[in-house]
Formats: structure tokens, C-alpha cells, sequence
């Protein structure tokens, strides 16, 4: 890993040491940034090509660098000439301008170290890309070393160089002197430009004359860099040192001939011996059969035969070369048609463009991509042939990464986006974009597609065109689930329902319901809910097609595992709406039973859901109701086990309302001060009360004109009594007593007793004596023999009748104090 980054460092830093020591000084880096060593070119390749930019404009631009240093090892008058030599062609070349010869974007620049111009922008020379490599950066680019050439380039390629020697011919009155691999350059679209004019030889007669070209002798003695290339280079030149139009054709044969032979020449020329050389090269031409020409195609191979003719006037003229049939390919047409495209006017364009997609799958995609897109998408600074270049932009989207589309062609659909003039253009704009918008979804970065894809869309559905709205709202559900949700959410669903309600077509509305229903699967369930099917209530038309649109829409959400309605909203909304709707008169049998059908569906949910639910509570209100039963019994038995003792006959008293004679209340009031003492520390307050409480109870105890006897409370056994026995001793000491009538008070809260109704079964017969008799407060007490069962006349005042069937009367003798029983005591 260590080696590879330091072999990656030397490279840099030699690629920096290049570009430093070649153009450091030169005047051309006053407005161009020169960047990477890229290609090489030139006669000899001694042109160093290096990527840049201006400064001023940010433009693309190739920068040609000649390094004085390669022709240190030459004399002064030697490097002179070289140096002249190279001049001289950039000034040829600065001064020609043709579609196929380079284009000179600035004039060469001289400085100490070298020499500089730019042109436009350079992907590498012809020579580079069919291998040879000298004067390039090391490692060599894959770029380059991986280049290999489609048939439609190459043959587009010679065609574009007989192009350029037909103008430099019979335009210019010129010959190039030196057409080489080396001196055709291939620009960054792939085309092939002409340079290398350094020993072009123009016509010396006037124009309107028949042209005659001077020729040099061949020098064997200077610089190789001051002589073209003798592997090019017409036998004529050396042989009898003419040389004409014909001469470069001879040239143009030898580099088809190297193009298709993986760029080896078709003789290799001893430089050292050249007359002998050509000599046995012009017999080998004379006898130059099919056979050594095996590897270039067959429909060239005579043409091919023609240009290496030993007899000028048999080669065919450079005009004569554009028109054979090897350059009839529709590949190389169509490219030359795009090179023309600026002559042609809208109608020829449109023509064009309308055939242009059945061309595109028959070309090679770097050609496509460098060649043919770039014509395309200058001619959207033109409004009318927007909508005819479009689709074949789109079409080669389709074939570009995300990467190559997003480089390439999305700054460039950036405009057409927007555009909304002419109007004619701008719908058919939409519609085309809208066919293709999976495309434009799917490669489209998120927030162009928020700016610019998106808003597109929102016009088409608010645009007058009905067609477009169709269009849209066909095409919106196979792109909805690349569409992110709050797009869809708050910009694209009020726009389709805004299209439901306020147009005047029945067709967009229809279209429109049918659009939500389809992408319902892309919302949220409480969205549809609140959002979707309360605007159903709104649409006011009734056409067939409408209702079943709307009860499509009921049926989906209904149906849905994601979505779904809820019983309320069934019962509540939703079935009032499709009911009334259901009996329709526009509604044909089979509607109408679509309509009863889903609403049975609906119903039956319904009542199956609430009936479950119904169930549900009613088991808990059943289990709750066993847990309260339970806690009662449970607290019945701890009541039982707690309570027994004197307890038990206190409770009998106070039934039967004669606690008040036996003391129970200050008994039960004493135990419940002792237990309240008990359960809790008391604060002084709260004892100070207790000891009123405990005196008070015994002033009570200490009155005792009402008892028989005085007895002291007895603190609870815990242990089982027989009641039976206790009653019985109880009723026995009453019948002892002798009472006189106490005379009631004034003041005396009572004016009856109340009334009660008590029947209880004794198995112990008991004395007629005992159980006649009465105290006066106890009235609704009759006895009888038969098992204690009187009935008790229940509105009978016993302080006011004489007498009472079956009951003694008896006078009661006033005590000397009596108690005060006021009602808070009975509270």
C-alpha cells in the first residue's frame, strides 16, 4: 500500500514539475490555468497537450506545450529552424478556420522555456489512440490506453479528414504536406481535426490558374523535427520532388491504412538510406495486391488500393473520397447531418429530429454521449424545436448512469423544466416529460426533483389543456411511489382533488378519483380517513361513472390491510353517504349491486365488530362483578369471626331498640374509645376529648334508676356463647323488676317509639307471666306460645292506647332522674 501511494506521489509531482518547468513564464498562463498532461501531438508528438481553463470565462481549453529542453541536444542554427518549423504551422493553423481543422482559441506564445498556444478542448491525437504513446505521461492514461475506435468513428473520422484536405484543396489552394496520425487530433466530442501545417505548401499560381505547389528536396541533414514523416509521405516527394493534391490523398491512404492495422504504416522507411527505401516501396506499390490489404473492409479496399497508386492522377480527389459508399453509413450520416445542423432551417431540423430515435440504438453510447448530445441540447435555446430534440434527449437518458445524466443532460433539461412559451411547445413539452417521468424520478437527484420535476407536474395538472390533464392523471399512479411523502401529501393530492371538483370534464374527473384510488396505497391511514373520504362527500356530479369512481374508493380503503375504516367512521359517515347514493336513478342493475354489495360488506363488519366488542364487556362486567361478591363474603366472614361474645347480644338489643336500657351504647361507645386508643397515638386534644368522653360514660353507668341491677362492663371474651341461654336469663330478670309510670317530660324528643316488625323462633317454651309483660318501650315485642310469632300492629302508639291485645299493661314509676335521650344521642 505504501509503495502504490508513493508511486502515486512521484507521478503527481512529476506531472506538477512538468506543467511548472514547460509553462512557467509563457504569457498564455496569464489567462489560461493550465491543468494535466493529457495526449501529445504534433509532428514527431514533440506537442505536449495539457487539459485547462480561461480564466475569465471558465471556458474548456487544450494548452500545446513545446519544451524547449527535447532539442537541447541540437545546435543553435538547428533548434532555429526547429523552432521556425513549428511556428510556422500554429500560424498556418491560426489562421485557417474550417469545421475540421483544429480550432485556435490563442495564438501561439513564446517564451525562454517554450512555446504555447490553445485550442478548443482535446481528448488525445489519432496516434495516442492507436498506441503510440511517446511524449505521454507515465503512467499512460487508461482513458487512452484502453481506446479503441467503433466503426461508425472510424469511418466518420477519414470521412471528416477528406473533408478538411477537400476545402484545404480546393478552398485554400493549399497541401498539407504531412498527413500522420500524429497531426490529426481527435477533439473531446470524438471529432477529427487537421493540424500540423508546418510544411504545407500553398498554390503558387494565381487562384483562378490551375494551382502549382513548389516542393523541397529532401535534406536527410536536418532535424528530424524540421521533415515530415517519410512513412506518409507520397514517393513523388522523394523520388522526383514534386508534389500536388494528390500527394496528400497518398497520405490520407497510408493512415487508413494504419487506422485498420492497428496503427502500423504500410511500409516502414530506413530514414538513413531513404532514396533506396523508396525505391523498393514504389515496386512493392506497383505490385500491391488484395492480400496486403486484407485487414482493411472490403468496401474500402479498392479506394484504399486507389490512394496508394504509384501514378498521381489514378488517386481519387479528396472531394471524390466524401462521396464512396464507405462513408454512406447511416452512423456517419447522421453525424455529418448534426455537423451541419446550423445551415439547416426548423423544418429540415424538425425532419431530422422526428427520425433521429430509430438511428440512436445503432450507435455506439461514447458516441451518443460525445458527439450527438451535445447537438441536441444547444438546440434548446430554440423554443419551436424543443419539443422534437426532447424526446431524443430522454431517449439517451435512458442509456446514461445516474452519474453521466446528472453531469450531462439534467443542467440541460434545467431550462426546458420551466419553459412555458409558445404555448403549443410548452404542452407538448408536458407531455413528453410526463411519458417519461419514471426516467426523470429515477435519476434525478431529490431536491431537483423537488424544484424542478415536481413543480413541472403541478402545472399539468392545473394546465387549461384537458388532454394533459388526462395524461397526468393516468401517468401520476406509476411514478407515485417514487414521489416522497409530504410532496404527495401537501402539494399533489390538493391538486388532483382541486381537478376533481372545479373542472367542467367528466373525463378528468373520473380520471382524478381513479388517480386517488390508485395511489391510496402510498398514504396514511388516518390521512385517508380525514382527508380523502370526507372529500368524496363533496363532489357534486352524479354521472355513473362518478359514483362508481367514489364507491371505488370506498371499496379500496375498506379493503385494505394498510388502511382500512373504522366502525365509526362506517357508521357514522360513510354508510349515510353511500346509501342515499346506492338508489340512484343513473345507476344501471349491475352498479347498484356493486353499491349493495360493498355496503353488506360494511355492515357486516360493522355488527361483527361491535358485537365482539359488546361480548367483551359484558365478561368484564360479569368478572368484576364475581370479584365484588367475592370481597364482600370475604369481608362478611372476617365480620363473624371478630365479633362474638357479649357482641353478638348487643346487636339482638339494638335490633329490637332496647339498647338504650341495657347500656349497650355506652358499652359499645367505651369499646370504641378503647379501640380508637388503641389503633392510633392520640394528640392532647384528642385525649383531652377522650377523658370528657370516659367521664361522661361514667355519669351514665352511675345512673341507674332504669336497672335492676348495676353490672359492670366485662371487658369481650372471645369465645362462642349460646344466645339462646343469654336471652332467656335476660327476660327472666325483666320479670322481677317493678317499675311505676314514669311521667314523660315536656321537653322529651319522643312522642312515639318507632315501630318495628321483628319475628323470631325460639324452640324453649317460655311463661305466659314472663312474656305478658311490658315496659312500655318495647310495644312492638309480642310473644307467643307458638314460637314467638305475634304479629305487631305497627301504628299502634303504646303511650296513648289503653290496652294492647295480648300484651299486659303495666305502670311505670317515674325515676327520680332520667336521661336526657336527645337525637344526637341516638346518632
Amino acid at each position: 500500500m505504501e509503495s502504490m501511494l508513493n508511486k502515486l506521489k512521484s507521478t503527481v509531482t512529476k506531472v506538477t514539475a512538468d506543467v511548472t518547468s514547460a509553462v512557467m513564464g509563457n504569457p498564455v498562463t496569464r489567462e489560461f490555468d493550465v491543468g494535466r498532461h493529457i495526449a501529445s501531438g504534433g509532428n514527431g508528438l514533440a506537442w505536449k497537450i495539457f487539459n485547462g481553463t480561461k480564466k475569465s470565462t471558465k471556458q474548456e481549453v487544450a494548452v500545446f506545450v513545446f519544451d524547449k529542453k527535447l532539442i537541447d541536444k541540437y545546435q543553435k542554427f538547428e533548434k532555429d529552424q526547429i523552432i521556425d518549423s513549428l511556428k510556422r504551422g500554429v500560424q498556418q493553423l491560426t489562421r485557417l478556420r474550417h469545421p475540421r481543422l483544429l480550432t485556435v482559441q490563442h495564438p501561439l506564445e513564446e517564451s525562454r522555456d517554450c512555446l504555447a498556444f490553445c485550442t478548443e478542448p482535446v481528448f488525445a491525437s489519432l496516434a495516442n489512440v492507436l498506441g503510440n504513446w511517446e511524449n505521454l505521461p507515465s503512467p499512460v492514461s487508461p482513458d487512452i490506453k484502453d481506446y479503441n475506435l467503433y466503426d461508425v468513428e472510424t469511418k466518420y473520422g477519414l470521412l471528416q479528414v477528406s473533408e478538411g484536405l477537400s476545402f484545404l484543396h480546393s478552398s485554400v489552394k493549399m497541401v498539407h504536406g504531412n498527413i500522420t496520425p500524429e497531426n490529426i487530433i481527435l477533439n473531446k466530442s470524438g471529432a477529427w481535426k487537421i493540424m500540423g501545417f508546418d510544411f504545407c505548401v500553398s498554390s503558387s499560381n494565381p487562384s483562378e490558374q490551375e494551382p502549382k505547389f513548389p516542393c523541397k528536396e529532401w535534406d536527410p541533414n536536418l532535424p528530424s523535427l524540421c521533415l515530415p514523416n517519410p512513412e506518409y509521405l507520397a514517393p513523388e516527394y522523394i523520388l522526383s520532388v514534386s508534389c500536388e493534391t494528390a500527394s496528400d490523398m497518398y497520405s490520407l491512404g497510408t493512415v487508413m491504412y494504419a487506422v485498420f492495422n492497428k496503427g502500423k504504416p504500410i511500409f516502414e522507411v530506413n530514414k538513413q538510406d531513404i532514396y533506396k527505401s523508396f525505391s523498393r516501396q514504389l515496386d512493392q506499390l506497383s505490385r500491391l495486391g488484395s492480400s496486403s490489404l486484407s485487414n482493411i473492409p472490403e468496401e474500402v479496399r479498392e479506394h484504399v488500393k486507389l490512394l496508394l497508386n504509384v501514378t498521381p492522377t489514378v488517386r481519387p480527389d479528396a472531394d471524390q473520397m466524401t462521396k464512396i459508399p464507405f462513408f454512406d453509413d447511416v452512423g456517419a450520416v447522421t453525424l455529418q447531418y448534426f455537423d451541419t445542423l446550423f445551415q439547416r432551417d426548423n423544418l429540415q431540423k424538425s425532419q431530422f429530429f422526428k427520425g433521429l430515435p430509430k438511428v440512436l440504438p445503432k450507435l455506439p453510447k461514447r458516441v451518443i454521449v460525445q458527439r450527438i448530445l451535445p447537438c441536441l441540447t444547444s438546440e434548446f435555446v430554440n423554443p419551436d424545436m424543443v419539443p422534437f430534440v426532447l424526446p431524443n434527449v430522454l431517449l439517451i437518458a435512458e442509456e446514461c448512469t445516474k452519474e453521466e445524466y446528472v453531469k450531462l443532460i439534467l443542467p440541460e433539461l434545467g431550462p426546458v423544466f420551466k419553459q412555458q412559451e409558445p404555448i403549443q411547445a410548452s404542452n407538448m413539452i408536458l407531455l413528453i416529460f410526463l411519458q417519461k417521468m419514471d426516467l426523470l424520478l429515477t435519476k434525478t437527484p431529490p431536491d431537483e426533483i423537488k424544484n424542478s420535476v415536481l413543480p413541472m407536474v403541478y402545472r399539468a395538472l392545473e394546465a387549461p389543456s384537458i388532454q394533459i390533464q388526462e395524461l397526468c392523471l393516468n401517468i401520476i399512479p406509476t411514478f407515485a411511489n417514487l414521489i416522497d411523502y409530504p410532496s404527495m401529501k401537501n402539494a399533489l393530492i390538493p391538486r388532483i382533488k382541486n381537478a376533481c371538483l372545479q373542472t367542467s370534464s367528466l373525463a378528468v374527473r373520473v380520471n382524478s378519483l381513479v388517480c386517488l384510488g390508485k395511489i391510496l396505497e402510498y398514504l396514511d391511514k388516518w390521512f385517508v380517513l380525514d382527508d380523502i373520504l370526507p372529500f368524496l362527500q363533496q363532489i357534486p356530479s352524479k354521472e355513473p361513472a362518478v359514483l362508481m369512481g367514489i364507491l371505488g374508493i370506498y371499496k379500496c380503503t375498506f379493503t385494505h390491510k394498510k388502511l382500512g375504516i373504522t366502525k365509526e367512521q362506517l357508521a357514522g359517515k360513510v354508510l349515510p353517504h353511500l346509501i342515499p347514493l346506492s338508489i340512484e336513478n343513473n345507476l344501471n342493475l349491475n352498479q347498484f349491486n356493486s353499491f349493495i354489495s360493498v355496503i353488506k360488506e360494511m355492515l357486516n363488519r360493522l355488527e361483527s365488530e361491535h358485537k365482539t366488542k359488546l361480548e367483551q364487556l359484558q365478561i368484564m362486567q360479569e368478572q368484576q362483578k364475581s370479584l365484588d361478591i367475592g370481597n364482600q363474603m370475604n369481608a362478611s366472614e372476617e365480620t363473624k369471626v371478630t365479633n362474638v361474645g357479649s357482641q353478638h347480644i348487643d346487636k339482638v338489643f339494638n335490633n329490637i331498640g332496647a339498647d338504650f336500657l341495657t347500656g349497650g351504647e355506652s358499652e359499645n361507645k367505651e369499646d370504641g374509645l378503647q379501640n380508637k386508643h388503641k389503633r392510633a397515638s392520640l394528640t392532647l386534644e384528642e385525649k383531652q376529648k377522650l377523658a370528657k368522653e370516659q367521664e361522661q360514660a361514667q355519669k351514665l353507668k352511675s345512673q341507674q334508676p332504669l336497672k335492676p341491677q348495676v353490672h359492670t362492663p366485662v371487658a369481650p371474651v372471645k369465645q362462642t356463647k349460646d344466645l339462646t341461654d343469654t336471652l332467656m336469663d335476660n327476660m327472666s330478670s325483666l320479670t322481677s323488676l317493678s317499675v311505676s309510670t314514669p311521667k314523660i317530660s315536656a321537653s322529651s324528643t319522643f312522642t312515639s317509639v318507632p315501630s318495628m316488625g321483628v319475628g323470631m323462633m325460639f324452640s324453649t317454651p317460655i311463661d305466659n307471666t314472663k312474656r305478658n309483660l311490658t315496659n312500655g318501650l318495647n310495644a312492638n315485642m309480642g310473644f307467643q306460645t307458638s314460637g314467638f310469632n305475634m304479629p305487631v300492629n305497627t301504628n299502634q302508639n303504646l303511650f296513648s292506647s289503653p290496652s294492647t291485645p295480648g300484651v299486659t299493661k303495666m305502670t311505670l314509676g317515674t325515676p327520680s332522674t332520667l336521661p336526657n335521650f336527645s337525637a344526637e344521642k341516638w346518632n
